[in-house]
């Protein structure tokens, strides 16, 4: 089950950081659109990109979704992926994705294989408030 801060701020129009590992363990972070329901986060991305690679190798994943209006608030979601969808269902989750970003309603060229990954969250956290600047760099300026 996802926490509500992170269902709220990812069916917002808000972009997340998405990472993957690569085969040697080395991070790749893309920015990406997002999206919830009540127990997954899902990320949307070409067939052919490397993170969809990265992720058959290695399931695990990090999505931090930043609140677009308070970049101080943000969620992170570590976790791994249990499922990926593509076909007519992986564009149609992306015309819906589309929407919400940009309000266009034109279908996805299905020239294009686009598939989702459902996210399964291990841990999440959030945070709502800047970070306290020590004394000592609180006097440096």
């Amino acid at each position: 089950m996802l926490d509500d801060d992170v269902k709220a701020l990812a069916r917002e129009k808000n972009f997340a950081a998405f990472t993957t590992l690569f085969a040697d363990g080395s991070p790749q972070t893309h920015i990406m659109w997002v999206d919830a329901d009540e127990e997954y986060v899902y990320i949307n991305t070409e067939q052919s990109r490397q993170k969809v690679r990265n992720v058959a190798g290695d399931p695990r994943v990090v999505v931090t979704i930043f609140d677009a209006a308070d970049p101080y608030h943000y969620v992170e979601v570590r976790g791994v992926v249990v499922d990926v969808v593509g076909g007519d269902e992986g564009r149609a989750h992306m015309d819906k994705l589309r929407f919400k970003y940009t309000g266009e309603t034109a279908p996805t060229d299905s020239s294009v294989a686009r598939v989702y990954f459902r996210i399964a969250p291990n841990k999440q956290r959030s945070r709502r408030q800047p970070p306290r600047l020590s004394s000592r760099a609180s006097r440096s300026g």
